[in-house]
């Protein structure tokens, strides 16, 4: 087990899924956990689980005032901030794109495009005095082209970019900056898919999504120096090597 005693992390879209999962692997770390969320209720309900070390923040990252907000609250916490996950995200609209609601398109971009700049805008000014790990959750989606995902690829390819930027900018500044692409993983945004019954992901069985403490575990593993050869890049848990780096095969 990696040691991250000492160590804080923020995750965002922490009340369920990989977020939820991740709290839980990097508390059991050692670290100090800030679990931000629209739902204040579940990452309360999350934190009382985990007991000291974790603390709820309400947090929607579309609103940079809110996220700026949740990581002072975490510094004021914790003293600090070392790890940002930004894994908040939303897959609808899934639809045909001549269709969608430009609003509900929009909103997509809010949430997994500019909330991941708004993670970054307001941690790395505080990192760059101690250095840290910023990770963005990718996807696959994000270098391919789906039927009626076009909001989710759009975003999710932006992301990707703007990962690459951040690194380009501030790894000289000692920030470990990278990419996770987690595959498809068994949680509520692959039952909203499955509902949709649009594209091949929705054809896919349950037994053939990985378990959110997958990702989670490979989140942990990318804060240490093993993972150090990806930074600036996407690690894709698709590849069995990186399963195996991880200890997941």
């Amino acid at each position: 087990m990696i040691d991250l005693t000492g160590k804080t992390v923020l995750i965002t879209g922490a009340s369920r899924g990989i977020g939820a999962a991740s709290a839980r692997i990097f508390a059991e770390a050692g670290a100090n956990v800030a679990l931000a969320a629209r739902s204040i209720d579940a990452t309360t309900a999350l934190a009382e689980e985990i007991g000291d070390r974790a603390l709820a923040l309400a947090c929607d990252v579309s609103n940079y005032a809110d996220v700026n907000a949740a990581i002072a609250a975490c510094i004021d916490r914790f003293g600090a901030l070392d790890i940002l996950i930004g894994n908040a995200g939303m897959i609808e609209p899934i639809g045909p794109l001549a269709e969608a609601d430009p609003d509900e398109w929009a909103r997509a971009i809010q949430v997994n495009l500019t909330g991941v700049f708004n993670g970054m805008r307001a941690a790395i000014p505080v990192m760059q005095a101690r250095g840290g790990t910023i990770i963005t959750v990718s996807s696959g989606a994000a270098h391919n082209p789906l039927e009626g995902w076009s909001a989710y690829c759009a975003s999710k390819a932006g992301a990707a970019m703007l990962t690459a930027c951040a690194d380009r900018e501030e790894r000289s500044a000692g920030l470990r900056i990278m990419g996770l692409s987690p595959g498809t993983v068994a949680t509520d945004m692959q039952r909203t898919i499955k509902q949709s019954g649009v594209g091949p992901v929705a054809q896919l069985d349950w037994s053939d999504h990985i378990p959110p403490e997958w990702p989670a575990h490979t989140l942990l593993w990318m804060c240490s120096p093993d993972a150090d050869d990806w930074i600036g890049r996407e690690v894709s848990l698709r590849e069995p090597g990186i399963r195996k780096r991880v200890g997941l095969a």
